[in-house]
């Protein structure tokens, strides 16, 4: 995947648009490209005997021969970043067993920009680079050292209270990587104000569960029960401890 995307990465021949991806967004020769790699692997598996699904944020669902497992792909989580040539985007994978948040039962992310790699699997811990991950202890008790956010501009006013408590902020433009951060307590927050698509969530809301944190939507109710698909969309409100979690919401709910 590496091999096949960062040479056109912040290229005029990478940025090509093509079409418009099942999920809605443009599709360009990158996003191609990436997905290409991806559906060859997989279709070996099927070739093999594997029967299963995938759902692919540009080429949409396809089935080899049973429904679930169900494995979401997302080529390049931060295509804008790689678009452009700011060398912070990854692929997504995620394995689930049904149609809800709560059914993934494995998951990658995997920064093509560094070889940086996160895994999980349901009950059984998550790692980086094939350790464990564990959540950092925060260093500064009583407010938030450093805040994540994925936003539009005129959606950030609705974050406006978690950043006014933060030392500092960063806006990353991969979901897929900022969840997988947070798992790991590099932040001690992280923010969609904007709804954001719940397919591009999946294997890093399994990482920060396996580690202990806690994700919500930005009112607090629950995501497990989201369907995951390229329509479904939520908030978001991400930390690594449900301290951290409960801090963020106190701190929101005070301001409505």
């Amino acid at each position: 995947m590496r091999s096949a995307v960062l040479p056109l990465a912040g290229t005029e021949a990478g940025r090509a648009a093509l079409t418009v991806g099942a999920g809605g967004d443009t599709t360009i020769e990158l996003d191609r490209v990436a997905e290409s790699v991806v559906l060859g692997e997989l279709a070996g598996h099927a070739d093999r005997g594997e029967k299963f699904s995938v759902l692919s944020e540009e080429a949409g669902r396809r089935t080899f021969g049973a429904d679930f497992p169900l494995v979401l792909v997302d080529p390049v989580d931060g295509s804008l970043n790689a678009k452009q040539g700011v060398p912070l985007f990854g692929l997504m994978l995620a394995v689930l067993d049904g149609p809800l948040v709560s059914d993934s039962y494995a998951g990658v992310v995997f920064n093509l920009a560094t070889g940086e790699h996160w895994t999980a699997i349901r009950n059984e811990g998550a790692r980086r680079n094939g350790e464990p991950v564990t959540a950092m202890r925060r260093s500064l008790a009583g407010r938030i050292e450093l805040l994540g956010l994925e936003s539009t501009p005129r959606n950030l006013k609705l974050a406006q209270p978690l950043v006014e408590r933060a030392a500092k902020i960063r806006i990353l433009g991969s979901m897929a990587i900022s969840i997988a951060l947070t798992s790991a307590g590099a932040f001690d927050v992280f923010c969609a104000p904007s709804p954001v698509r719940v397919f591009d969530m999946a294997a890093s809301l399994l990482l920060l569960s396996e580690t202990g944190g806690v994700a919500t939507t930005m009112e607090g109710e629950a995501i497990g029960n989201l369907r995951c698909d390229l329509d479904s969309r939520s908030t978001l409100l991400c930390a690594p401890t449900p301290e951290l979690h409960a801090e963020a919401m106190k701190i929101l709910r005070a301001s409505r």
